[in-house]
């Protein structure tokens, strides 16, 4: 469990008041005092991520007030991390919200990315609410904090060798195996599009496979992509475009620590993690425009676009993750501009044509405050994949419907799964919120997680 909880309910603490917008002045009637007067002195209001150190009258300090704002948002109490001064505390007074995420927010306030500037540092401890389980937050939390060190760390210390190398740290650390193909290896094994991909780039391309959990356990198959950084190969993209590039890999740190989750929870799976690493590079020997590529389903794809890359190593990874017909396949990708323009950066979609799957992940989404939205696999917009020379091409000829038909040219590559469900995450959050810092960011792996531990956990 993280050093920043606190089990006992005895130990001296100093109480942290939730305060709702509009709640001030009832606070303060039914608390009289210095600590009263000071709220109305500061101009406190109860916004969203405001907090305000209350006074004892002698230097000490007696309280402290958390601002709600309307209540929209439960991880608010991230904010407290790095305003509070050294000391142990606990929530008092009225519960507001779910008291497992303000333990988690409070958590996620804690995070830092280290790896080039600061260090490890103390933070102020929190009393864990009465009925929350401090292992299973620090769980959530330790992966969420995988994924975002995973995504923050720049391309030149996160190649493929690097993502592989971080796979079978958390492979080994649950008695996993990790099987890595690199290189000219791909071919030889038919995996002819991820080596396309990745071939141009100094660090060879791999394709990643863990396996863990009892023989006979139901199959759930995770794939994820591994764009360790996406130049847009021969269509390259705009020096602006690619500053954010390397968390192009955002899909693999993703299922990464969903795995983590599942094998440091012991739900009774058969699980298995396919993780095409690549760099979409530029060199002589890049992939081009107009090429026809040969996936392992066999399908021939025709190249519109280089900077459409992504879908072409999932395809490969997809194919191989059906052979094995397991009960559910989840990929998650960082793979269209389209799914920003049309539900922002902070509502994934995902596609699936398992009507009692989507129920499910909206179910699990609105537990656990993870938003995901289902678009639709609409079947006319296959049509516009269709190539005059090969079996299909992978983008459209038009600016309309991207993500979508991105989901449809993957689905082709998934056939005897029971179940799939595609994510197109952005896997960043570009705006500062209280617990969630500008940088690399999981999406949807909360929400899966609690689907998994519904369907599969003791």
């Amino acid at each position: 469990m993280l050093d920043i909880f606190i089990t006992r309910k005895d130990v001296a603490a100093t109480p942290v008041w939730q305060i709702r917008s509009g709640e001030t002045e009832t606070w303060c009637a039914t608390h009289a005092g210095p600590g009263a007067a000071w709220v109305a002195t500061s101009g406190f209001k109860g916004e969203a991520g405001k907090v305000l150190l209350l006074p004892d009258g002698s230097g000490g300090l007696a309280g402290v007030l958390l601002g709600l704002g309307d209540g929209a948002d439960p991880f608010v109490a991230g904010a407290l991390a790095t305003a509070l001064p050294m000391g142990d505390y606990r929530f008092a007074g009225e519960r507001h919200g779910d008291a497992a995420k303000a333990a988690l927010g409070y958590a996620l306030g804690t995070y830092r990315f280290t790896r080039y500037a600061g260090g490890p540092r103390e933070w102020p401890r929190l009393v864990l609410p009465e009925g929350v389980d401090g292992e299973e937050v620090s769980r959530i939390a330790g992966a969420i904090f995988l994924v975002r060190d995973l995504i923050n760390t720049p391309a030149a210390d996160m190649s493929p060798a690097d993502l592989a190398a971080a796979a079978e740290e958390v492979a080994r650390g649950h008695g996993a195996t990790c099987e890595v193909t690199e290189g000219e290896a791909l071919l030889a094994a038919n995996y002819p599009m991820i080596h396309a991909v990745g071939r141009a780039a100094a660090v060879a391309p791999r394709l990643i496979d863990i396996r863990w959990g009892r023989a006979g356990a139901p199959k759930v198959t995770l794939v994820g992509k591994g764009v360790t950084f996406d130049t847009g190969g021969l269509d390259l993209k705009p020096s602006s475009a690619m500053l954010l590039m390397k968390k192009d890999m955002g899909g693999a740190a993703c299922v990464l620590a969903l795995a983590q989750l599942i094998m440091s929870s012991k739900l009774d799976v058969q699980l298995r993690v396919l993780i095409p690493a690549v760099e979409n590079s530029v060199s002589g020997n890049a992939f081009r425009p107009g090429d026809v590529l040969r996936s392992r389903k066999g399908l021939t794809v025709e190249i519109g676009n280089t900077d459409a890359e992504g879908r072409l190593v999932l395809a490969d990874a997809l194919a191989e993750a059906d052979s094995e017909a397991p009960d559910l396949v989840i990929d998650m990708a960082t793979l269209t501009g389209a799914a920003r323009t049309a539900l922002g950066p902070d509502l994934p979609p995902f596609y699936t044509d398992d009507e009692a799957l989507a129920g499910e992940i909206a179910v699990s989404a609105e537990a656990m405050s993870d938003p995901l939205w289902r678009m639709p696999l609409w079947k006319p917009y296959d049509a516009w994949l269709e190539s005059k020379i090969a079996d299909v091409n992978h983008v459209s000829d038009g600016p309309f419907a991207g993500s979508i038909t991105a989901a449809l040219f993957l689905r082709r590559f998934v056939e005897k799964a029971r179940a799939h469900v595609h994510f197109d995450i952005y896997g960043w959050a570009p705006k500062p919120r209280p617990g969630r810092p500008v940088g690399g960011e999981a999406q949807g792996i909360r929400a899966l997680y609690h689907l998994l531990q519904r369907r599969y956990g003791a």
